[in-house]
Parts: structure tokens; sequence; C-alpha cells
């Protein structure tokens, strides 16, 4: 019953919140969404050379850990079950949950600490949960007391230090901002009005994402203009010189809605990148899915993200400690970025600041990794082809990914591309042997200049018709992979 609730959820989740249908545009905003859209050049090709960046889910759910009332995520069978859906999956009260601010008070919490970590993990940008489905903010609104400066014995604006942090490390800035559904004051998410004007809904579909078992007694249309909208402008208005700004889960949201959520932000900061769950197909970038590569990107229009977990949970999950190793978490990054896509990878601390100690020594060995090879990742394009060998791992789902975990057997024959200019790349997460053969560098692709191993110099090397072979220096250690440098 499990599995078949998460293929539904999944499936579900992509035909409503990832597709890029231009018939959804309504008419009397199309031109104006285009003329901002067409404007961000600058903006996506930073995005596009970018590549790496950190997502950080962080709220009051990392107090709970994944369970409330002694049972996990995992025996309450409602929703998702990552933590940060606890509210929703145990159906806790308004009133309840509200009185976690209380004990909201993240002393070991530094935000110097977590933007030096995404520095030495060699990631290029942040985006942190400003506001999750639980409607409480991690900064100072003046719209709303749910907040961390009003309603937490904290009282520091947690997106203020973020934000100021990650300008001394020269990492770029972005907001999570969850505008559809807010559990706390967000009504019922439209629900109701939904089924109303299509009865034949299922109930999966009435109550997914919605607060139908405490919902606040004002309409959405007043949950939009007296505090979501609100609150995007304080973001806007705050914290300037962002660049991205990720909406979430649009399902049942109105064509002008969305259209609003996407104006405010540029009618302030014109270069924000927004991504395409703002809902109607508006948004400057597409997302595949949570946990997922796309297996033919090809038919994706618009530059591309995939979001990961470091284990299958977003938000804190005390138990939960199925981590992705380095090897792991390059193997999606390189998978990713050959398909010409970016790569966000997910930390989420625990309810007094603490970044799990497991993630912190995963990112920084990626990062040591990236700090030699870093080439063949940053400011590449998808080549030709993707990749060679016989390993293929699909990941479809974060609960895909909980239920397979990560069997990565590859063999030498594995290797993926990238291209920048005449230089091609070819990366290999095994070590290699004395000769290594690349199957895709054969003459066809033109005459080669010289053969590198990145951060150990120029090789011998043979090219025909059928192949590339590649003399590795004696000696050589590769770490978790290497790269093979072609100059055409």
């Amino acid at each position: 019953m499990k599995l078949i609730f998460s293929l539904l959820l999944t499936l579900f989740v992509i035909q409503i919140s990832f597709a890029q249908r231009k018939e959804q545009y309504p008419t009397t905003h199309v031109n104006e969404w285009r003329q901002m859209n067409t404007s961000k050049k600058t903006s996506f090709d930073w995005f596009k050379d970018a590549k790496y960046g950190m997502f950080i889910h962080w709220g009051l759910y990392s107090i709970l850990g994944g369970a409330w009332n002694g049972k996990t995520m995992e025996e309450w069978n409602n929703g998702p079950k990552v933590a940060e859906w606890i509210m929703h999956a145990a159906k806790i009260s308004r009133i309840e949950y509200a009185a976690l601010a209380s004990q909201f008070n993240p002393v070991k919490f530094n935000a110097d600490s977590i933007a030096r970590l995404a520095k030495d993990a060699g990631m290029k940008y942040i985006v942190i949960t400003s506001k999750h489905c639980e409607g409480f903010a991690l900064f100072d609104s003046k719209v709303s007391d749910f907040d961390v400066i009003d309603a937490t014995p904290f009282k520091r604006d947690i997106i203020r230090e973020l934000h100021d942090a990650c300008k001394k490390q020269g990492i770029a800035f972005g907001v999570y901002y969850s505008h559809n559904n807010d559990w706390m004051d967000g009504s019922d998410a439209q629900s109701a009005e939904s089924f109303k004007q299509n009865p034949k809904i299922s109930e999966f579909e009435k109550t997914f994402c919605a607060n139908t078992w405490d919902p606040s007694p004002n309409t959405f249309e007043e949950y939009l203009q007296n505090k979501a909208y609100p609150q995007v402008k304080e973001l806007m208005q705050n914290y300037p010189d962002m660049k991205l700004l990720w909406y979430d889960a649009p399902l049942r949201m109105k064509p002008d809605q969305s259209f609003n959520f996407y104006k405010i932000v540029y009618d302030i900061q014109p270069q924000v990148l927004i991504t395409e769950r703002i809902g109607n197909g508006f948004g400057d970038y597409f997302i595949p899915g949570d946990n997922t590569i796309p297996e033919d990107p090809d038919h994706i229009t618009k530059p591309w993200e995939t979001v990961v977990t470091t284990n299958n949970s977003w938000g804190y999950k005390s138990y939960d400690n199925d981590w992705k190793t380095p090897k792991e978490v390059l193997y999606w990054l390189i998978e990713i970025v050959s398909k010409g896509g970016n790569y966000m990878l997910n930390i989420g601390p625990t309810g007094e600041g603490v970044v799990p100690a497991q993630s912190v020594y995963n990112l920084k060995e990626v990062g040591r990794w990236l700090k030699m090879n870093g080439e063949a990742i940053y400011g590449t394009q998808k080549w030709k082809v993707n990749r060679e060998g016989p390993t293929g791992i699909n990941m479809k789902s974060t609960e895909d990914r909980a239920k397979k975990g990560f069997q990565g057997n590859f063999t030498r024959e594995d290797f993926w591309f990238t291209q920048k200019g005449n230089v091609l790349y070819a990366i290999s997460i095994v070590k290699p042997a004395e000769k290594e053969v690349i199957k895709s560098f054969n003459s066809s692709i033109g005459k080669i200049k010289s053969v590198e191993i990145v951060g150990k110099g120029k090789v011998k090397y043979l090219q025909t018709k059928e192949s590339l072979m590649v003399s590795i220096p004696k000696g050589f250690v590769p770490g978790i992979a290497y790269v093979v440098k072609v100059n055409l």
C-alpha cells in the first residue's frame, strides 16, 4: 500500500507541479511574462555556469526530528514521509503546532559556518526555506507574528544572518518560499473550491498538500493578500542581490495567482530566477522532481535543476542515517551536469542549528575533489554524448532512492562527459588501470592536440577510429574520481 501511495504521489506531483504547458499561460499575462523572463540573460548565464548549490530545509519541524507523540513519519499514513511534513502527516492542530515556536532556540546555529561549509563543498549558491508549508518564517516579518523574531526565544533573523554570511564568502543567495501551502494561515489551499468545481477528483487530489483537518478560518485569497504576497515583498525588499526564489508545489493555484508571485519579485529584484513550481507554466527554470534525474533531458526547454537529499528527508529526521556517501554525491553531480543540469544538495539542520556531522564530512570530501577537478564541472555544457559504459542508475523520486539505496557498482568502462569550448572532459569514479579506453573520443571527434589527467598533467595517448587509449601515470591516486581532459 505504501509503495502504491508513493508511486501515485510521484506521478501526481510531476503531473500537476512540474509540467511545462504553455497553454496554461493566461493570454492577458503571457507577453508581459515573456518580456520579464527574457530580460534575465545575465542571471541565466550565471545559473548555467554555477552547476552546484546547497539547499537548506529548516523550521519548527526540525525540533521534532520526524516524530510526533511517539510515532515516526512512517507510522503516520498521510502524505510523504519526509520530516518537514510532520504537521500534515500527524494532522497536528494549528494551536498545538504553533506552541512549538516557544521551543525553537537554535543557539548552535552559525551562519558563517554554514556559508563556509558551502564554499568548502564547492557549492556556488545557497537556498534556504524562508517559510515552508508549516507557515513559520525564519525572518522578521511585519505581516505575521508566526516568525522567528516574534514567536521564539531565539529572536534572531536567520535569513538576514545567512544572507550576510553568503555575501562574505562569495556565495550566491536565494530563498525557498511555500507560496501555495501554508498549513497555519493558508486556509485549505483552495481544496474545497477545487472539489466544488470538479467533484470527481479523488480524495488524494482533494487533500494533498492542503490543511483539511484544521484549516484557518480566513479565505485563501485573504491569505494571499495579507500574508503571502506581503512576505514575498518583504523578502525582496529586505535581502538584496538575491539570485533565486524557490516556490514549491502549486497544486490548485490559479494563473493570476502564480503570475502575481512572479511579478512581485520582478518589480523589486528583476534579476532573480524563479522555479517552475510557481505554477501555471510561469517560472524561469525547470525542476524534474525531488531526487529525480531525467533519463532524457533533451525535451527540457528551460535551464533545469535537480534537488537532492543527503539522506532520505529534507527536514532533519533524527533516525534517518542512510547518508549519501561522497561517491554517491559525486555520481549525482556528474550525472546531472553531464546532462546539462544543476545539482542542489540539501542539508537539514537539527533543532539546535547543527548540521549533521556525516553531511559535513561528505560535502567536504566532494569539495576537496572539486578543488582540483572543478574545471570539468563549472562553466561546462553537455556534450553530444553524456555518458558511456554499461552501468545505469535510474532515480525517479525521494521514495525511489529510499527504497533502492545506491548500488554504485561502476566499471572502468563508465565515463561521463562535459564540454567547454574546444575542451572535452571524461570523468570516471573507478580507480584506473595502466591503460584506459574511452570509446566516444575516437577519431570522429576530430584531431586531438593533447590529453591530460587533471591535476597530474599531460599523458601519452593513442586515438583510433574506435577509441582513445590513455596511458595512466604510475602511482596515480585519483581519490573519489579522476578526469581525462582532451584538447581539440
